[in-house]
């Protein structure tokens, strides 16, 4: 049994903030380059090559990508073998997040209620806090901070079972164009096909902090993803919406299996920052 201690986990997690907020990770500003080479548009092109120039300034002097500084959600891999001291893990990452949030000045963003007393919390606290029990005594961290704009362009359908690929791919297209420039393009799209309502959710959510340029395991389901870009790249919304064929830089799907009653698919975007950061203790 490891055991790792509560004060330990709120320093690490402070950290982690202000490294999401400040830098764009290293495969998404590749995938920019990448798309400035191939975009057709002029106007689209000088669009992305300021994206890239923002990500370099903000890493560089240490002040976030974007002001929207996002809703903290973390995906957590607790080790069976990890045991934290000093206070619960759930605790310690709030902790962590108000601190690192204060420290950087970062914009706090959540509402203590979120109908009817929508008075900030003033910390960016609570935050989502996803944990998975892996074997072992590692305990992973990733923080994914969300923003607004491609937050609010998510869908979800729960589809008959006698619908198929084809539907399947006209709802996830859909959903990105009628989103037009709303969740600052090109992005990254997250789709999670199967399990229940909240599974599906959360899958296509998981889906956008995987590595640029990874494809699913299941040739299909790798092939899908190719198609959803090509159809989603030759809809003209481009960056930020203003034209071009850079609409989106990946689209990852994942799944799981499903009820014999259920077709569940639901659409998570990240804007063009894509921003997460993951730590190790």
């Amino acid at each position: 049994m490891r055991t790792i201690q509560y004060s330990e986990i709120v320093t690490t997690v402070t950290a982690l903030c202000l490294k999401a907020a400040y830098n764009v990770p290293p495969d998404v500003v590749e995938a920019l380059k990448k798309a400035v080479v191939k975009e057709g548009s002029t106007p689209a092109k000088s669009i992305l090559t300021q994206c890239i120039d923002n990500a370099a300034l903000a890493s560089r002097q240490e002040t976030p990508v974007c002001q929207d500084t996002g809703f903290a959600v973390f995906f957590v891999e607790l080790g069976t073998d990890v045991r934290i001291e000093g206070g619960l893990l759930i605790d310690a990452i709030a902790e962590g997040t108000a601190r690192g949030y204060e420290t950087g000045y970062l914009r706090t963003s959540i509402v203590v209620d979120p109908l009817y007393v929508r008075k900030n919390t003033d910390d960016n606290t609570p935050p989502v806090v996803h944990i998975s029990l892996v074997a072992g005594d590692s305990l992973r961290i990733t923080l994914a901070p969300k923003g607004a704009g491609s937050e609010n362009a998510s869908a979800f359908r729960m589809f008959k079972p006698s619908e198929g690929e084809r539907e399947v791919v006209d709802f996830i297209v859909e959903t990105v164009v009628q989103a037009g420039g709303n969740p600052c393009p090109p992005v990254i799209v997250g789709v999670g096909i199967g399990g229940t309502f909240e599974k599906a959710a959360l899958l296509a959510k998981e889906a956008l902090i995987r590595p640029l340029g990874s494809r699913n395991r299941d040739a299909r389901y790798a092939q899908l993803e190719d198609t959803i870009l090509h159809r989603i790249n030759a809809s003209g919304v481009g960056p930020q919406g203003l034209g071009g064929n850079t609409t989106a830089l990946a689209v990852h799907v994942e799944t799981f299996p499903c009820h014999i009653a259920s077709l569940p698919v639901a659409v998570n975007i990240n804007c063009h920052a894509a921003r997460h950061a993951a730590v190790d203790l």
